[in-house]
């Protein structure tokens, strides 16, 4: 595959070696954040057990990043415009390395907590700027490829993130698997500062700190009320005022932002069907599929009782998966366009779905590789589609503002779809368990995992066999709901991207 550059300033060219190392920086930027959101799924275990964290702070513990990246993403994404791309990426990096090493070494849960946020924040200066920097160097179809050959690598972090944390958690405590972005960090800060191609908008303006607060007030508003929501209930005083808080201001941003000269979100982005319809069907894929790695790590250790390394090792299939999806999209828009890979890409994944709603306790690992190959094939063929659209649709001195919309629907919709779909499954777990399991064996499998270990032996391996089937019934019920998530998903693909051409050349500045 040839892919070949559009200068980043007028008469400049790039070498191929230099546009190689280019697209390398940034899948391994991506790679850096997708690992941090998912490594950490396979540690709760070994964290809980270290720190004691309460079913919330167990929650926000693993919502906290995903949350505080996707409620800082656009301005972020702004920022980057402003000073340049090149610069803010280098300097969150070196703030998300140092993070890394505080929270490697939290004593206590509410510090855990900040520290993910912290990280969260750090995050969302990189994964705009990676696009943003794509964009300004590759056009046209070459775009697309760049976008292909990344989405598809970058899908590896996913993947890697449970293989690396089970071989860290084999041999070192919990905090390993936050270390592991400082060498990456390194590496990515000593070749990104030669070969990085920096830009900006040319006539930024000022970066209106009204709406700013309003986006990140409420983004969280809202996702602290879906949260608790779905594992509290409506009982409770504070989800009734984070709810206010959260759809108050985020009218309020929407109400401001045409107002302004330079407003934090163009709006009118939105009114080109091919970008909010891209945009829609990114936050309802990534609701329903995120939620997966979650969930299959809980299969692979508290139900199938595999070490965490081993864990690891059984999701190299979904890997696999999302590298022949990546490689595929760009191919496939050639010959089905746009509506029907991303159409494609839902209902495989909708297939992978209806597959996961089968699991049982004892199911064959063969089974659960097919599940996990079809599912990865078809959340590759969506985000490729989907970042290539959202970036080829918008002029490149908008392309920080336009990735991070986009970045910020992949974000919002995981950490929804971890938190919501989690959740329920939660809710579903403890319906399945009788009255007389002791309070800590029902708020997780976990818990119940721990209190098995502290009985007889008769009673604590009857108590883990209860806790497991109940938990397999609400993944089974979990799942099926999604697939049909994804099947709704895969009709609005369908009609909101028909005539959108295959091949988006550069629109007027």
């Amino acid at each position: 595959m040839t892919i070949t550059a559009a200068s980043t300033s007028p008469g400049r060219t790039l070498t191929p070696a230099r546009k190689a190392a280019i697209i390398g920086v940034c899948v391994l930027v991506q790679i850096l954040t997708a690992v941090d959101m998912t490594v950490l799924h396979l540690a709760i275990p070994a964290l809980s057990e270290s720190l004691r964290p309460t079913t919330t702070q167990a929650l926000w513990i693993a919502d906290g990043y995903g949350f505080a990246l996707a409620g800082l993403l656009i301005t972020a994404g702004n920022i980057g415009d402003r000073i340049g791309r090149k610069k803010l990426l280098l300097a969150g990096a070196a703030v998300f390395g140092l993070v890394s090493v505080a929270t490697a070494y939290a004593p206590s849960a509410e510090l855990l907590i900040v520290l993910r946020i912290l990280l969260g924040a750090s995050a969302a200066t990189l994964m705009p700027s990676t696009l943003s920097i794509l964009r300004n160097t590759f056009t046209g179809k070459e775009r697309t490829a760049a976008i292909g050959v990344s989405s598809g690598l970058t899908i590896l972090g996913f993947g890697l993130g449970p293989l690396i944390g089970g071989a860290l958690l084999s041999h070192f405590w919990w905090g390993s698997v936050f270390l592991i972005n400082v060498p990456v960090v390194v590496v990515l800060i000593a070749v990104g500062i030669f070969v990085l191609p920096e830009s900006r908008n040319p006539v930024p303006g000022r970066l209106d700190g009204v709406s700013v607060a309003l986006s990140l007030v409420g983004i969280l508003g809202v996702v602290y009320t879906i949260k608790e929501i779905a594992y509290e209930g409506l009982n409770h005083w504070d989800v009734y005022a984070a709810a206010i808080l959260g759809v108050g201001s985020l009218l309020a941003f929407v109400l401001r932002q045409p107002r302004l000269a330079e407003p934090l979100m163009d709006l009118r982005l939105f009114r080109n069907r091919a970008f909010s319809a891209t945009v829609v069907t990114t936050v309802l894929a990534m609701f329903a599929q995120l939620a997966v790695s979650v969930i299959s790590t809980q299969y692979f250790q508290l139900v199938n009782g595999w070490s965490p390394l081993k864990s690891g090792l059984a999701g190299l299939p979904g890997m696999g998966g999302a590298l022949i999806g990546g490689t595929l999209g760009a191919v496939l828009i050639k010959s089905l366009g746009r509506a029907g890979t991303v159409t494609l890409g839902c209902l495989s994944s909708a297939i992978g779905f209806a597959l996961y709603s089968r699991t049982d306790v004892g199911t064959a690992y063969a089974y659960l590789v097919v599940t996990m190959a079809v599912f990865g094939i078809g959340l590759a063929l969506i985000l490729t589609v989907a970042t290539d659209t959202v970036l080829g649709v918008v002029p490149k001195h908008r392309a920080g503002a336009a990735s991070a919309i986009s970045e910020t629907a992949t974000e919002l919709g995981g950490a929804l779809g971890i938190a919501v779909l989690g959740s329920v499954l939660g809710s579903l777990y403890r319906q399945g368990l009788p009255a007389n399991v002791p309070e800590p064996a029902r708020e997780t499998l976990a818990g119940a995992a721990e209190v098995s270990t502290q009985l007889p032996a008769g009673p604590g391996a009857q108590l883990l066999h209860t806790a497991q089937h109940a938990f397999i019934g609400g993944l089974q019920v979990t799942m099926l709901g999604a697939a049909g998530l994804m099947v709704l998903v895969a009709g609005v693909a369908w009609v909101a991207l028909r005539g959108v051409p295959k091949v988006l050349e550069d629109p007027a500045e």
